[in-house]
Order: structure tokens, then sequence, then C-alpha cells
């Protein structure tokens, strides 16, 4: 008995209808996968839909690609859609392990990494000085608001997605798409980057040496030729363990954090003994510029919260661990940061500050040089749980794009006794491991910058429309004054970061941008809602969004135009995949509905199945 497939209709379709329950050529109900084996490798679990049946029905969804583009470019998933349907592409449920006190322990272990013991030194010498406390503080701002965006959404729709699924249904597939892949390359780089720094402190620890144990190859490129395996086997050690169950990795976390905090506590209490405030002065040796231009800089030291956010089907109550974890993780953060930063620059003058091992440095000045092999270790440690909790985040990032379609259904399988997605996590540790192999640390941060901010404003601005825009049910007056209010605040966003990035010290053009985003968030807020937070929702919306939305912009802007480019470079390349396959799977999966599988007998009759 044969299958052959027609093609969906191309002329009409719901854009914004929920994705719907598999056809038969994509079942994977109970019945279907009832004695399957795990571990499968075959083309219909990495390609399941009717475009890739064969090279015609390919080369026939190729040629309607300008129609699918428009279709996903409008289309939008919904809350039932992530939360049910797409769950099924998983075979298996992923285990209610995780409690308030995990997700905060979760959080201080994926943000607290060796950001601020790498990048303080640098920004108080070279931009911030003593305000490098308020560069922290104004980071801890944006990254705070980003984390109230996030905890709407994660508490409404727990779901393993994270950005990606929220973004999806708010602001539809395609844009979701693009964010996922940054936030993907993000995420292997990040990884990547972890592994060559914990090696270099493991070097430096043993013979001052950051490369003393890594191998060098003359013949390849510069950049390229010093070879790391130790960082691959840390990387293939952590992420392995992360593979065993999300329980048994979470409690490792919270155990190895609690010493990390002990430790970051004596330097806060030796810092403020030896101090001088003399040293505090001048507090601006370098302007408010200054400030902005850290800020930017030292928010890769909060970036990982939205890791934790993504193990939020994880969690046994979402109604109320979400929010306690989330918001209160990032604030003990943010203050904790502010602290270290301050007892930095209390204790040495900021133009004697070490750019490259601050707090180290600044210990052996003090005549306690033991306390430099503390830090590093406290270091280490840092980079191991971001790692750890890193790995666990990003491969339920990539579990739901696979549920989605847009990368093969195959990395979406849960294993059913670890309840944890083995395959996704491997392909996230292969990437990691060739890049941590070949690729230096300057590579690989010139790479990150620009998409982790650049998620946070798509994020506030999905909030905003769940809030204000409701498909069927917001007035179409209402949804033009939303629009415009909208299109005010990002122009306003971006008129007072361009007036920054061009050195406009004059009030008149701050009041003037300053002035229009206040009117376009107060309109916003004089347009009326037409959805409220089921259990936990963002306060003083829209003012707090908003705020979000110019706060990533301006950050944004402080980056210079080379991260942008980065950004628009890699995107580019995305997009070219997503136009050969991920588009036409996302296609498929949504109008299944719309198909029909014809199923040829024996003897030459055909009856036609609605699937």
């Amino acid at each position: 008995m044969g299958f052959i497939s027609k093609p969906p209709s191309e002329s009409s379709s719901d854009l914004t209808a929920p994705l719907t329950s598999p056809p038969t050529t994509m079942d994977t109900s109970a019945t279907a996968t009832a004695g399957k084996s795990y571990w499968r490798f075959s083309k219909k679990d990495f390609f399941p839909e009717p475009t890739f049946h064969n090279f015609s029905t390919y080369l026939s969804a190729l040629s309607k690609t300008p129609h699918r583009l428009k279709d996903r470019l409008l289309g939008r998933s919904s809350d039932a859609n992530e939360l049910v349907q797409s769950k099924k592409q998983s075979e298996n449920e992923m285990k209610k392990c995780l409690t308030w006190w995990d997700l905060i322990w979760m959080g201080f272990g994926s943000v607290v990494g060796s950001g601020i013991f790498s990048i303080t030194g640098q920004e108080t010498h070279d931009h911030a000085g003593p305000a490098i406390v308020l560069s922290y503080a104004v980071s801890g701002l944006s990254a705070l608001l980003s984390v109230f965006c996030y905890t709407e959404f994660a508490v409404e729709i727990p779901i393993a997605g994270g950005s990606f699924s929220f973004l999806r249904i708010e602001l539809g597939d395609f844009i979701a798409f693009i964010a996922a892949g940054n936030i993907l390359l993000e995420g292997l780089v990040g990884a990547a980057g972890l592994g060559r720094s914990w090696s270099s402190y493991l070097a430096s620890i043993i013979k001052s040496d950051p490369d003393f144990l890594r191998i060098k190859v003359n013949s390849f490129a510069e950049g390229f030729n010093l070879l790391d395996p130790l960082a691959v086997v840390v990387l293939m050690v952590v992420n392995g363990f992360a593979m065993t169950g999300t329980k048994r990795t979470s409690v490792l976390n919270w155990v190895s954090s609690v010493f990390g905090v002990a430790v970051i506590v004596f330097i806060i209490i030796v810092g403020f003994i030896h101090g001088k405030s003399e040293n505090l002065v001048p507090f601006f040796p370098y302007g408010p510029k200054g400030v902005f231009t850290a800020a930017a800089v030292v928010y890769w030291s909060y970036t990982g919260f939205d890791m934790v956010a993504n193990m939020a089907e994880e969690v046994k109550k979402p109604s109320r661990d979400i929010p306690v974890g989330l918001v209160g993780s990032m604030s003990l953060i943010t203050v904790v940061y502010c602290l270290m930063a301050l007892v930095l620059v209390m204790m040495v003058k900021y133009t004697q500050v070490d750019v490259n091992a601050a707090y180290s440095v600044v210990f052996e000045r003090i005549g306690m040089k033991w306390a430099k092999y503390l830090v590093s270790i406290v270091a280490l440690k840092g980079m191991t749980t971001s790692m750890l909790v890193g790995s666990m985040g990003q491969a339920r990032y990539t579990t739901q794009i696979a549920r989605a379609h847009m990368i093969p259904p195959y990395f979406a399988l849960v294993h059913p006794k670890t309840g944890t997605p083995i395959y996704a996590t491997l392909l996230i540790t292969t990437g990691s491991c060739i890049l941590a192999f070949f690729s230096s640390l300057d590579v690989l941060s010139s790479v990150l910058s620009f998409s982790t901010l650049f998620i946070f404003m798509l994020m506030a601005v999905a909030l905003l429309m769940r809030r204000y825009y409701v498909k069927d049910v917001t007035p179409k007056c209402d949804a033009m004054k939303f629009m415009v209010s909208l299109i005010v605040i990002f122009g306003s966003s971006l008129g007072i970061t361009i007036l920054w990035r061009c050195n406009q010290r004059g009030w008149i053009g701050y009041a003037v941008t300053g002035g229009l985003w206040a009117l376009g968030t107060l309109a916003m807020a004089l347009t009326s809602k037409h959805r409220t937070p089921k259990v936990w929702g963002v306060p003083l919306v829209p003012w707090l969004p908003s705020l979000s939305i110019f706060m990533n912009i301006f950050l944004i802007g402080s980056l210079g135009t080379v991260a942008i480019w980065r950004f628009f470079i890699c995107s580019a390349i995305m997009l070219v995949y997503y136009v050969l396959a991920g588009v036409h799977a996302t296609y498929d999966m949504a109008h299944v509905d719309k198909q029909e599988v014809k199923v040829e007998e024996g003897d030459g009759n055909v009856i036609k199945v609605a699937s």
C-alpha cells in the first residue's frame, strides 16, 4: 500500500490559526510511537514533511517559495499550540522537578561566571573609572526589565522554547526564526568561549601562561592555530552530565554555587576592610559617555538568565516558582556585581587597576597572594556552572525549534528515562566543541554582542503586543493607536541613541526625543488593553517594557557598527537556510489540515482520507 501526498492548497490559509495535529505521515501519537526505540536514525525522523517526500515534491515547494514566505511572515502560533501540539513531537514528557530554589541557583550559576572577573578591570581602567558601579547598575536594570518580560511569558506559557515560543506567538514565525538562529549561534559561541576561558584559567594557575595547555599549529591561520583539547574535554564532560537528568544537574549547580557565593562574600568583606574612599575621586573621570560605554560591555556579565527561562517546562509550579526564581536571582546578582565593582575601585586607584586580572592583582598588593588562587577557583566554578546551565537551556531551546520543524524534528525527541533532550544536547555539544578546539577567544568574543540585546528588545515588543493586540478582538482604532505609539517609541529611542553616538551634548535634542518617547508611551498607556495576565504580570505596562526597548536600543548603539554588521551577516546566512528548508517545513506543519492523503490500495481504488 503506497502513500501519495497531494501538495497543500497555496491560495488560501488562516495565517494566524494554531498549528494543528500532524498528518498520518507525521503522526507522533502514543500509538505511533509505542515500541519505537529512542536510538534511531532515519530520513523520516529528520524530514517527515510532505515537501521532502522526494526530489520532485521539493522542487515543487521551491517554486512556491514567495507565497510560503509571505504566509510564514504573517503566520503566528498560539498558546495552545506551543503548550500542547508541539510537545507531541518529543514523544516523551520532560520531568517536572524544579522549584524556585532550583531556579534562583540556576540563575546565579548561569550568570555569575568569569565575566565579573575578566571585564571589570578592563572597563574600569579604560572607560568608567569608579563609576563602573553605575555601569553595572544600568546594565542590571536593563537585564531586570528583560527578566520581567520573560517572566510573564514563562508563567503563562511554561514551555522549553523560551523567547522562541514567545516571539512565535506574538511576532510570527519569521521573526522567531531569526531570533532563534542568533540565540543558537550565541549559545554555541558562548559555550566555546567558556571552554577556552576555562583552560586559560587553569593554565594560568599552573604556569602563569594561558596558552600552556594548548597545541600550536603554525600552518593554521592566526586565531585558529592554538588547538585546545582541554576545552573540548570540559565541554563534553559538562554536557554529558547535563544529559543524565535535570534534577541531578540542578543539585550539582546549587551546591557548587553556594561555595562561589561564600568566596564572593569574602572578597566583598576584605575589599571594604582595605578600601579607601579617596580612591573614588574623581568618580566620573571619563564622563557619562564612559559609564554607558562600559555598561554595554559589562552587560555580557548578566547574560544567561534567558537559559533559565527555557527550563519552564520542567518547573513544578510555574506561577510561583518562575517569578521568584528569575526576578529573585537577577536582583541578587545585580547587588552582588555592584558591590564587587565598588570594592575593586575602593581598594586601588582606577588608573592602577590591572585590565587582565583585576581582582587577583589587587589582592596581591595588599599581601594576600594566596587569594588570587581563590579568585581563579571561583572563576573556574563560575564558568563550569555557566556551561552546565547554558547546556541545559540551549538544548531545550533547540528542542522547541525542532518541535516547530524549523530544524529537523529528530532533535526534539526526549529520552523516556532521563526526561532530557539528548539529541539536542549532542547537537549543541558537537558545535561548541568544534568551535572551542580551533577558535581563539578574541575570534569568539567578536561574534557575541548584538544578538542578546536584540532578542531582549523583541521580547519587550512581544509583551506589548500580547497586552494590546489580540486578533479578532482589538478594534482597528485601538490597533492603529498601538502601532503608532510603538513606532514613536522606537523612533525616539533610536533618535536618542543617534544623538549620543554623534556626541551631541546639547539638551534640546535630548529633550525633544525624550519627550517623544514619553508621549508615545503615554499614548499607549491611554489605549485600551485587550488581554490581562492570568496569573502574574509585568507591573507598570507599558512604561517598563517601553523603557526596556529604549535601554536595549541604546546599549546596541554603544556597541559600534562592526557588531551590527556581524549580526546582519549572520542573519543573512540563516535566511538562506530558511528559504531552502525552514519555511517549507513550517508551512507544511501549519497547513497539514488542508492536505489529503491518498491511499492507493492494491485493487486500484483510491480512497481519500482527510488528515
